[in-house]
This record gives structure tokens, C-alpha cells and sequence, in this order.
């Protein structure tokens, strides 16, 4: 009887913990949840310099960064910068986990079909990392039996050399630094990226690089916004005019493209941020 009554008690007493213990983990959820009310969540792949970074103190950073920042004020929401993988990105939004997209996105038809697009706030291109001595011209050159292309997974140039190169082989790789060491050491013949990031590569590898930055292939970025958010949309494209015609563009490419603003010049090519 002593046991039962034992036993009865125990089972009432881990019953009364376990209830306890399910009422702290929902209100811990509720809090967290309640974290984040008001606040922008933002996604980009921090691993972008000088558009998306982390700084010397591991804080986000970079173009982007700014960009983000200030569209938060304009709509009076605090943000927060979710960092992950590109090709997660389009994913997140589509599931609530992140509210926008502002990671140096080019707004394809294909990505339109999963989600919606701002007006474009900056016009690119792409172009080629290539080896110093090397004997290609232009993209035309590159999809021959032999030639390897290497392109960073999920992006434009990934989605370009799919669709174009049927004799190359295309090496696809998940991070930018793989595919730029690639062409250092010889092992690809080309990295297929944007203007801005690909003078960026050629610039830390002068020795065994060059770029070819006449874009073959125009694009534009333009922030992610999950479908059916109009509201949300037509208030950002308001801010981004506003945001242009006040200079914050200008602003931010003296801040943080200055050099590459420079060298488009001389070079003749376009530089439109």
C-alpha cells in the first residue's frame, strides 16, 4: 500500500514537473516570438565584401548592410540581419523565416515565378575571372571540349553556364573563394561572376589573374520580397527612390566602391548604383 502510494506520488510529482516544464518552454517561445514583432528580418549571405560582410568585430557590414539599415528607418522598423546561404535565401522567404531578400539578388523571370521583386536599385553585369596568360577573350571562347568553368551554386553565372555550356565542364561550387583559388591554380580555365566582385578577385590576385569585365550578360539586383506583400513592395520601391534622389547611392558607392567606381570609369564601362 506504501508503494502504491509512493508510486502514485511520483507519478503525480514528475507529472506536475513535466507540466511546469511545458509552460516555461511555451512562454520562453512566446518571448522570442515576441522579439522579433516590429522588426525587419532581413537575409543575406555574409560572405559578399564589400556588398555583404561581417566587420573586424564580426557585426554584418557592407552595402547591404546599409541599405538595409536605412530602409528599416524609412519605415520606422528596427532590423535584423539573418546571415545565410544564398541558395537558402529564396527558401526562407518563402517560408516567413526572413522577411526580405537584400543580398546582391538578381531579379531573374525564374526567381520571379517564387517571389516578387523591388525596382532595381543597381545595374551589373557578368564577366570573367581568368588565368594571367590565358588565351580567353570572352565567353564565346570558354564552351569547348576541355574547358572547365567554375560558378559559385544558386547564382546567375551557375544558372547562365547550365543553360549555355554544353561542351565546357562546369564546376559548381558553394563558396566564391573556391572558384576564384580554382582559376589561381590552374584547374579552371574561367569563373563566371559579377563585374564588381570579379575586379575585386583580379585585384587581390594580380599575379595569377586577370578579368575580363565587358559584361556578356546585363543584369540588375533588386530586393526579395515574399509574393503577394504589395504593400510592403510599394513602400520599399518608394523608399529607393526617394533614397536615390536624396543621394544615399551615390553615398554608398563613395563609401564602399570607391575604387571600383574609379577604375569603371577608366575603363569605360558603366557603374550605375
Amino acid at each position: 500500500m506504501n508503494n502504491a502510494i509512493c508510486l502514485r506520488s511520483l507519478f503525480h510529482g514528475t507529472m506536475v514537473c513535466l507540466f511546469t516544464a511545458l509552460i516555461i518552454s511555451v512562454f520562453h517561445v512566446s518571448v522570442a516570438a515576441a522579439a522579433d514583432n516590429g522588426a525587419l528580418i532581413v537575409g543575406m549571405e555574409l560572405a559578399y565584401p564589400p556588398f555583404e560582410m561581417t566587420d573586424t568585430k564580426g557585426q554584418p557590414a557592407g552595402v547591404s548592410v546599409d541599405l538595409a539599415k536605412a530602409l528599416g528607418a524609412a519605415l520606422g522598423m528596427k532590423v535584423r540581419i539573418q546571415n545565410m546561404a544564398f541558395d537558402g535565401l529564396i527558401p526562407s522567404l518563402k517560408t516567413g523565416k526572413i522577411d526580405l531578400i537584400i543580398s546582391s539578388m538578381t531579379a531573374t523571370a525564374e526567381r520571379a515565378q517564387s517571389i516578387d521583386f523591388s525596382d532595381p536599385y543597381l545595374q551589373t553585369g557578368l564577366c570573367l575571372l581568368v588565368r594571367k596568360n590565358s588565351p580567353v577573350q570572352g565567353i564565346s571562347d570558354l564552351d569547348r571540349d576541355g574547358m572547365t568553368v567554375a560558378v559559385k551554386k544558386g547564382t546567375t553565372g551557375h544558372n547562365y553556364a547550365g543553360r549555355q555550356m554544353k561542351h565546357a565542364r562546369v564546376l559548381v561550387l558553394d563558396k566564391e573563394a573556391a572558384a576564384v583559388l580554382e582559376v589561381v591554380q590552374g584547374k579552371a580555365d574561367a569563373f563566371i561572376y559579377d563585374q564588381m566582385s570579379t575586379y575585386s578577385n583580379w585585384q587581390r590576385n594580380p599575379q595569377t589573374t586577370k578579368a575580363i569585365l565587358k559584361p556578356f550578360q546585363r543584369e540588375s539586383w533588386a530586393i526579395g520580397i515574399r509574393k503577394g506583400n504589395d504593400p510592403l513592395k510599394k513602400r520599399i520601391n518608394v523608399f529607393l527612390k526617394q533614397y536615390r534622389a536624396s543621394g544615399g547611392f551615390e553615398k554608398l558607392g563613395d563609401t564602399w566602391l570607391k575604387e571600383q567606381k574609379q577604375q569603371f570609369k577608366r575603363l569605360g564601362y558603366p557603374f550605375f548604383l
